[in-house]
């Protein structure tokens, strides 16, 4: 995923920004990690369950939360909590985004699994632009 992102000079404002990733198919965690690198995004780290992902929200800004984790269907729950608690700006990433729109106030969005690197980097951006309209 992350080799098909095109960086640009603009992308130098994402530096500082941590990205939470919170899914618990490695093998996507770690292209949607390359991806996001990629973008000159920080990583706040990869999470793969509701306990892990509370222990990495003091150090995040933006998240991407899949809905069904090792420990069930927590996403929605974890995003709840990290828009709450944290202001951290939600992102779910599902293949059944019917579960989770609208039922998190405060979420940014949802982009539909498979995610094409595309769709995350426009995802990325315009989590960006939320969060400095906030600031």
């Amino acid at each position: 995923m992350g080799a098909l992102v095109d960086r640009n000079p603009e992308d130098e404002s994402f530096a500082g920004h941590r990205v939470l990733i919170v899914e618990d198919e490695l093998f996507i965690a770690l292209d949607l990690e390359d991806t996001v690198k990629a973008m000159g995004f920080d990583v706040a780290g990869l999470a793969n369950s509701k306990d892990q992902a509370m222990r990495l929200a003091p150090h995040a800004d933006i998240a991407f939360v899949d809905v069904n984790l090792v420990d069930g269907a927590t996403g929605p729950e974890i995003g709840r909590r990290l828009v709450e608690d944290y202001g951290v700006t939600v992102v779910f990433m599902t293949g059944n985004p019917e579960v989770v729109e609208g039922r998190v106030t405060g979420a940014l969005g949802v982009v539909t699994k498979p995610a094409m690197p595309s769709a995350v980097e426009k995802t990325l951006r315009r989590a960006v632009e939320a969060r400095r309209s906030m600031y």
